[in-house]
């Protein structure tokens, strides 16, 4: 009997995982197929227009600098990524592995600050940035993400599983701390910098209401921030597809990035747990 109640519970669990599987996908699948569908194929909600055509795409670019505001995109986001990955590799470095006054108390304040919500934040880092004469510039949209929480705890808890005798190894050999960081520990825990900078290039690539805020010049406007200026603010002329057609061309780089590293992701995130 056991033999034969296997299978069913197997089979279910399968039929489960597809259904939802394809009730994330579908709206992701329908929407590319529907930036190249006219107007008036648009409401059928087929996954492929029968007449493809690129003139949703062509209407995007006529009517705002998406390259530009692609290359700004890219720059804040790269730039983001690449300071979270040193502050928080650094930072989780003392943690997991220096001795010093206050670890703990430091470990805890970590922690607490991923409770609090970005938007508690906004007018303090706004005036910040005021204060600094950064509004308006690509500063402004770097320095509030440069050091992430999120980071700090991934990497402690990446370098807390690497053994003590190979950091003591290296210090015989006369390699620096920074060189442990980077030149030792780095090469061994790989999935963990692809995750972070996955996450972290994403959540910056993502980032709307910051950069509404404190960005005024077209030429400085980021992808998400022009394409929500797009879709909400007129310049569509109230055509769906157009619409979609900037959320397919702000969403790509996001796929080719998790295409191409995918694998360090997951086994990354299979491994995730905190340790005290």
């Amino acid at each position: 009997m056991m033999k034969n109640k296997f299978p069913v519970r197997k089979t279910l669990l399968y039929a489960i995982l597809i259904v939802a599987a394809v009730s994330f996908i579908y709206p992701f699948i329908w929407m590319i197929g529907a930036s190249f569908a006219s107007m008036h194929e648009i409401g059928g909600m087929t996954l492929w227009p029968q007449h493809p055509t690129l003139s949703n795409f062509k209407m995007m670019i006529d009517k705002i600098p998406i390259g530009r505001s692609l290359v700004n995109s890219l720059l804040v986001a790269f730039t983001t990524t690449v300071l979270v990955l040193l502050s928080g590799s650094t930072v989780g470095y003392a943690l997991a592995k220096m001795n010093f006054k206050g670890k703990q108390l430091i470990f805890y304040v970590i922690v607490f600050t991923m409770s609090i919500p970005f938007q508690i934040t906004l007018i303090p880092n706004y005036i910040t940035m005021i204060n600094l004469h950064l509004v308006d510039t690509f500063l402004a949209l770097i320095i509030p993400f440069s050091v992430g929480a999120f980071a700090i705890l991934m990497f402690r808890q990446a370098f807390q599983g690497l053994p003590q005798a190979l950091i003591d190894a290296a210090r015989l050999d006369g390699c620096t701390e920074i060189g442990i960081i980077f030149r030792i520990l780095w090469p061994n825990i790989k999935p963990t910098i692809v995750t972070i900078a996955i996450l972290t290039f994403i959540g910056s690539w993502n980032e709307v209401l910051w950069p509404l805020i404190v960005i005024r010049d077209e030429q400085l406007m980021t992808m998400p921030q022009l394409v929500t200026l797009f879709a909400v603010g007129g310049r569509a002329d109230g055509q769906l597809g157009v619409k979609i057609a900037a959320a397919v061309f702000l969403a790509l780089p996001v796929m080719i990035a998790f295409m191409f590293f995918q694998k360090h992701f997951i086994q990354s995130m299979a491994s995730t747990g905190l340790k005290d």
